[in-house]
């Protein structure tokens, strides 16, 4: 069973970035018009559950499922949608969890809205502060219960969310 932690800032975490960007580039060539660092790991100085989040803005759905055993073989579990309409998920680690990809075909709504919260948290620091201390109670809440850990978060996030994207206008 996966264990729900969140962690101090770790500097290595751009360059696991990195190194998995260069992966999946690999792995999935043109497929990918952008692969972008989301999610708290891309935050300078936010703790975080030790997962890289990564963003990828795809040509087409249907040639990405095409390659879902080439993610198999780099080492992900194809998840589908997994709740979101228009996205393909991807897993990696396991119940030690590593990596998560998120991808989206170019001009969906949702790449902008993973990328507003980011540059958001990036630049307002207190936002950021307040964010961690809520992610920390909500592991203790939580009782390992990612649901209940994501629906105690929901609310700072939906309301930082809108104010990222106001900023975006």
């Amino acid at each position: 069973m996966r264990k729900v932690t969140i962690v101090a800032y770790d500097e290595q975490w751009p360059s696991l970035f990195k190194a998995e960007s260069w992966l999946l580039q690999l792995t999935l060539g043109k497929v990918i018009s952008q692969i972008h660092h989301v999610g708290s790991t891309s935050v300078p100085g936010l703790a975080a559950k030790p997962v890289i989040d990564i963003l990828l803005e795809v040509v087409d759905l249907n040639e990405l499922d095409n390659l879902n055993v080439a993610m198999e073989h780099a080492g992900y579990t194809a998840r589908g949608e997994n709740g979101i309409s228009n996205r393909r998920y991807f897993t990696k680690g396991g119940d030690q969890r590593s990596h998560q990809v998120h991808a989206f075909t170019v001009g969906d709504a949702q790449i902008v809205k993973h990328l507003a919260f980011r540059d958001y948290l990036i630049k307002n620091k207190k936002a950021a502060e307040q964010y961690a201390e809520i992610k920390r109670a909500a592991v203790l809440a939580s009782e390992n219960d990612i649901h209940r850990y994501r629906a105690f978060k929901a609310g700072f996030i939906e309301h930082h969310l809108r104010l990222a994207l106001i900023e975006l206008k």
